[in-house]
C-alpha cells in the first residue's frame, strides 16, 4: 500500500463502520420474527452485507478491472434483496449503502449517475408499490441520491489529491536526480582540472628534484595548495555554494598551461563578457584547458573572448573521440544547453582542437 494513501483507508474504515449504525433497525426487525432460524440467517446476511460494504472502497483501489469493481455493489444489492422475506419493501432502506458502494468503486460519472439514478427510482417505485407514504418514499430516494453524489464527489477529490501527491513525489525525485547530476558534474570538473594540474606539477617537481633544483620545493608547495583547494572546492560544491569566475579560471589556466609547457595566449581583460555569462565562461575555460593539457599534446593554447562567445583552441592532435565524447565535455555540454547557449567543437585554425560556446 502506498504510504500516502493509508490515511484514506483508515478514514474509510472508520466512517463506514460508523455508518453501519443504520443497519441496527434492520437487525431489530429481524429479531422480532418468530423462530430462531430466520433470526440467525437474517443476521448472518446483514453481517456479510456490512463486511462487504466496508471492503468496497479498499477492493476498488486494488482492482484494475472496471467490471470487477462493480461486483461489490451488485452483491450488496443481492444481499439486501435476500432479506425481502422478512423485511419486505423495507429492504430499500439498505440501498443507500449500495449507492455509496457504487460511488466509491472508481466508476465513471455516467455509470455512477445511471446506476444511482436507477437505484433511487427503484426505491421510490417499491415504496409506492408497497403502499408506503409518498413523502417517505421520496425521502428515501433523495437520501440514496444525495449521499451517493456526495461520496462520489468526495472520492473524486481524494483521487485528485493523490495524483497531486504522486506528481509532487515525481518532481521531488527528478529534482534529487538533477541535483545528483549537478554534484557529479561539478565534482568531475573540479577534480579533473585540479588533478590534471597536480599531476603535471608533480612530474615537474620530480624532474627538478632529479636535477637538484631548489625550485622543486616551490612546486611541491603548490601541489599541496592545489590539493587543499580541490578538497575545499569539492566540499563547497556538494553543498551547492561554489561559484566559478572567468577571471579566476583564466589565471588558473595560465599557471596550469605554463606548468605543462604549453604556451598560453589568454585575454588580458574579461570586461566584455556579460555578467550573467561569466560563470559559464569560467566553466568553459576550466574544462577546455583541462582537455588541452590532458589529451591534446599541444604546445600552444589560445582563448578568445567577446560579448557573445568564448573559444578555446590549441595546436595539438585535433579532434578525437576521447576529447569529443568524454564525460567532462558531456557535462559541459549539459551545462551550456541548460543555460540556453550552444557548444560546438571541431578543428582549429592552429591545427588542433577548438571548443566554442556562443550565447
Amino acid at each position: 500500500m502506498v504510504p500516502g494513501r493509508r490515511p484514506f483507508q483508515r478514514g474509510w474504515l472508520i466512517g463506514s463502520s460508523i455508518s453501519l449504525i443504520w443497519t441496527f433497525p434492520t437487525l431489530l426487525t429481524l429479531w422480532e420474527e418468530p423462530g430462531l432460524a430466520p433470526r440467525v440467517l437474517g443476521t448472518a446476511i446483514v453481517v456479510v452485507f456490512a463486511a462487504l460494504f466496508m471492503a468496497t472502497a479498499p477492493l476498488a483501489r486494488i482492482t484494475p478491472s472496471f467490471g470487477r469493481r462493480l461486483i461489490p455493489p451488485v452483491a450488496l444489492f443481492a444481499l439486501s434483496v435476500a432479506l425481502w422475506p422478512w423485511l419486505g419493501a423495507d429492504v430499500r432502506w439498505l440501498w443507500t449503502f449500495v449507492g455509496v458502494s457504487v460511488a466509491v468503486s472508481r466508476v465513471g460519472s455516467r455509470t455512477m449517475w445511471t446506476t444511482v439514478g436507477i437505484l433511487s427510482g427503484l426505491s421510490f417505485a417499491v415504496g409506492e408499490w408497497s403502499g408506503a407514504d409518498t413523502f417517505t418514499s421520496v425521502l428515501n430516494s433523495a437520501i440514496i441520491l444525495s449521499i451517493s453524489i456526495m461520496m462520489f464527489s468526495f472520492m473524486r477529490n481524494i483521487s485528485t489529491l493523490e495524483r497531486l501527491r504522486d506528481a509532487q513525489a515525481q518532481i521531488a525525485e527528478l529534482a534529487a536526480e538533477k541535483e545528483r547530476g549537478r554534484v557529479a558534474r561539478d565534482v568531475h570538473d573540479i577534480l579533473g582540472h585540479s588533478l590534471t594540474v597536480i599531476t603535471v606539477k608533480a612530474e615537474l617537481a620530480g624532474r627538478l628534484m632529479d636535477a637538484g633544483s631548489p625550485a622543486a620545493r616551490d612546486e611541491i608547495t603548490q601541489i599541496e595548495q592545489l590539493a587543499r583547494g580541490a578538497l575545499s572546492d569539492v566540499r563547497t560544491t556538494v553543498h551547492g555554494y561554489r561559484g566559478v569566475s572567468i577571471s579566476g579560471e583564466l589565471a588558473a589556466a595560465r599557471a596550469a598551461l605554463e606548468s605543462a609547457g604549453v604556451s598560453a595566449d589568454l585575454p588580458g581583460s574579461t570586461e566584455q563578457v556579460p555578467a550573467d555569462r561569466r560563470e559559464l565562461a569560467g566553466w568553459v575555460v576550466r574544462e577546455a584547458v583541462t582537455n588541452v593539457i590532458r589529451h591534446s599534446g599541444a604546445t600552444a593554447c589560445r582563448v578568445r573572448l567577446d560579448g557573445r562567445s568564448i573559444e578555446v583552441a590549441d595546436d595539438g592532435c585535433g579532434p578525437s573521440s576521447t576529447a569529443s565524447t568524454g564525460s567532462g565535455l558531456t557535462g559541459l555540454r549539459e551545462r551550456v544547453e541548460t543555460s540556453g547557449a550552444r557548444l560546438t567543437v571541431g578543428r582549429s585554425d592552429l591545427g588542433g582542437f577548438t571548443l566554442k560556446v556562443a550565447w
